[in-house]
């Protein structure tokens, strides 16, 4: 294993492009330290301590991998640019103009790009308004404690806060294509991973001081259980076989061999639970506006001891079958039955002992949707891992661990896959079996 490892440094061309994207990831972590003017650090020093307790804040500090807490320049993180993509690729379905602009290739693809910088600006700019407003009153409904971040609030100073914030999305977003263009692997998924693997160190060395050797060692070992449960599955594939008939072209004789669609058994990924996670916390930033005394207090009594409690049935239900129900939702948007049977149908090919057309795609639609529920069973009982660990093992700080874990290992294959395509090429042995 070492020796194949040592083998990416021995092609020039990918050594050149791993240090690459290292040293851009270097950047990423060095913006995530720089602060943006006009705030209190004291402030600054009392937030990064409550985010440590969990709930809202906890899951909005994981993606930026602390930067948000710190009020950095890149305390946005890559996630205006995420939420953009999927906005998108949902707008796809239903607007016949993304449509065609997908069906164009490369052309199309260039302006999809376009527009997704322009709605990640968009969205940068009003999430980063969006927070100056709730740190200058306090944090709102997103901190038990009052925590005046923003002392100062003045046109131009929140112009600037709203500014820097935004250019920094706006930086995050070059630097994730750069990896892309002249690095290895997504770029804007490398962001997001060292965003989140950034802070498994600390929570470690955190259970270690509070709880002891011991609980640290069953965590580690539940940690690594669930680490190879994720390879499995986001290893695991359902491969459909397609056949091509032969066909004559001039004199010489064309088609007739065999391929496969592969169907991933979490297709997915990890979207729902990024989607499930913000309609979870939609009823926090809701609370903020509500009127205070009588009925409205009830309401926000019921979403604290609920909705944001780990151990609460009710999270557990309403999390649970959110991202199932997205699992699916997301499954349906990106993998199109009917589209893929025209497209088998127009190559001449077909699944063997299945007709094509309507039949074909009915076949491909009942197999997307029998591995799609177990694959959904497990990315949600992953996701609740910490909800289970808050009720058996007391433990309360361990926020979203599964959500780190599944990004982190789904990020991590996709890349060491993409390098061990740049061995073989190359006629050396990779790494992966």
């Amino acid at each position: 294993m070492l020796h194949s490892l040592l083998n990416m440094f021995r092609v020039p061309d990918l050594r050149n492009k791993i240090l690459f994207t290292l040293a851009i990831l270097a950047l990423y972590r060095l913006g995530a330290f720089v602060p943006v003017p006009g705030i209190d650090f004291e402030a600054v020093r009392q937030l990064q301590e409550e985010a440590r307790q969990g709930g809202v804040l906890s899951l909005l500090n994981l993606f930026s991998g602390g930067a948000l807490t710190r009020f950095a320049v890149f305390g946005l993180s890559i996630m205006p640019y995420i939420t953009a993509s999927i906005i998108i690729q949902v707008l796809s379905v239903v607007i016949p103009k993304l449509e065609q602009w997908r069906e164009q290739g490369a052309i199309g693809q260039k302006k999809i790009t376009q527009w997704t910088r322009y709605l990640t600006i968009a969205l940068a700019v009003i999430q980063s308004t969006g927070l100056t407003f709730l740190f200058h009153q306090g944090g709102g409904g997103l901190l038990p404690t009052q925590i005046v971040v923003v002392p100062e609030f003045s046109v131009p100073r929140v112009l600037l806060i709203v500014l820097t914030f935004t250019a920094g999305t706006a930086l995050l977003m070059w630097m994730g294509e750069l990896i892309t263009q002249r690095g290895i692997g997504n770029g804007m998924s490398l962001l997001i991973f060292a965003s989140v693997v950034s802070e498994m160190p600390f929570q470690g060395y955190r259970l270690m001081v509070e709880d002891g050797g011991g609980m640290f060692g069953v965590v580690l070992a539940l940690t690594l259980l669930i680490l190879v449960g994720i390879v499995f599955v986001e290893q695991g594939q359902r491969r459909i076989p397609v056949q091509f008939a032969k066909r004559v072209v001039g004199r010489r004789m064309m088609g007739g061999q065999s391929t496969y669609i592969p169907l991933k058994v979490n297709q997915s990924g990890v979207i729902p639970i990024i989607f499930a996670s913000s309609v979870l916390y939609l009823p926090a930033l809701l609370t903020n506006v509500m009127p205070p005394g009588g009925f409205w207090d009830r309401v926000r009594t019921f979403v604290d001891d609920n909705l944001f409690n780990p151990a609460s049935f009710v999270h557990i239900v309403f999390f649970g079958l959110m991202i199932v129900f997205f699992c699916y939702f997301y499954t349906a948007i990106t993998f199109d039955p009917a589209k893929q049977a025209d497209t088998i149908r127009k190559q001449g090919g077909f699944i063997p002992g299945i007709r094509p057309g309507p039949q074909t795609e009915r076949h491909l639609a009942r197999i997307l949707s029998r591995i799609t529920l177990p694959g959904a069973l497990f990315i949600t009982a992953v996701a609740l891992v910490p909800s289970f660990l808050v009720i058996v093992l007391d433990i309360s700080f361990i926020d979203f661990m599964g959500v780190s874990l599944l990004i982190a290992v789904g990020v991590a294959l996709e890349t060491m896959k993409q390098i061990d395509s740049q061995l073989n090429m190359r006629n050396y042995e990779g790494f992966l079996r």
